[in-house]
């Protein structure tokens, strides 16, 4: 498998916010592997803990293998796709047998979203309202869906989005790995551009973030992931700190590998061509 090191920077932080006791959160993210994972857990005390770690380090080890298993030519988008819901699927599994095996675990459930990059571009899979963001220029856009009541309301034309905002009810998930023995995860492709921003959110900071000061914040320090970070996880504790707070950033430095002739190019060439993060023809 290429390593992707040296296309992807990644930085990852997670805080338990100011009225939690302990942290549901789990990140997981390896530039090498091109792979992040970002889960928010939910249950009794510790279940949600258990779950979103469980989940996050099942889909780890699922994807590990299944490169391990296939160390020949790339994989193909459509086996990428299968490969991640199957992944997630696991991941559920894995997560429900623990809750069924346990009176303490009964309930337990987490979202996820995962994010990996290859030759081919992004793959991205998600369950319930974690997040995944893409800054491309000074604009942000929303690549996932909240899998929410509230969106759904919005979705059917019942509520706008500025009352979303003002609901008591933008906690409640229609969808969550764990709760069953099945799980309907949603999962698609985007192409990729050099100079893109990734953010993997949970809704600790979603919820209690405006849209406008993430822009502001990653478009000023996006030379300094760390920085970024720590500041967007300061800002949801200004605003309360209600939840748990992670977040994932990965940078787009350069085109990531696999690409043919284009791996081949000598740098300046490679930066005139991917100028403004816009790719080539082929």
């Amino acid at each position: 498998m290429p390593d992707f090191s040296h296309a992807l920077t990644m930085l990852g932080q997670t805080d338990t916010g100011l009225l939690r006791g302990h942290n549901e959160d789990a990140i997981f993210l390896d530039a090498r592997d091109g792979l992040a994972v970002l889960a928010d857990g939910m249950g009794g005390y510790n279940a949600g803990e258990v779950a979103s770690a469980l989940a996050v380090q099942s889909v780890v080890a699922f994807l590990r293998s299944a490169e391990a298993q296939h160390t020949g030519k790339a994989a193909e988008p459509p086996e990428l796709i299968n490969r991640l819901v199957a992944a997630v699927e696991h991941a559920n599994l894995a997560v429900f047998a623990a809750a069924s095996s346990n009176p303490a675990y009964r309930g337990m459930g987490t979202t996820l979203v995962v994010a990996l990059w290859r030759e081919s571009g992004l793959f991205v899979a998600h369950v319930g309202d974690s997040r995944l963001y893409r800054l491309r220029g000074e604009t942000l856009n929303q690549i996932t869906h909240d899998h929410s009541f509230l969106q759904e309301q919005i979705d059917l034309g019942l509520i706008t989005e500025a009352e979303a905002e003002m609901s008591g009810h933008r906690n409640l998930i229609t969808r969550a790995v764990g709760i069953g023995q099945n799980v309907e995860v949603e999962v698609h492709q985007h192409a990729v551009a050099v100079g893109d921003l990734y953010m993997l959110c949970s809704d600790g900071l979603s919820d209690d973030v405006p849209v406008a000061t993430v822009v502001d914040v990653l478009t000023a320090m996006r030379t300094n992931l760390p920085m970024a970070a720590a500041y967007l996880i300061q800002e949801a504790n200004n605003a309360g700190g209600k939840d748990n707070i992670s977040v994932v950033l990965a940078d787009i430095k350069r085109q990531l590998p696999g690409d043919g002739w284009r791996d081949m190019l000598p740098g300046w060439l490679h930066d005139f061509l991917h100028k403004d993060g816009q790719e080539p023809s082929a």
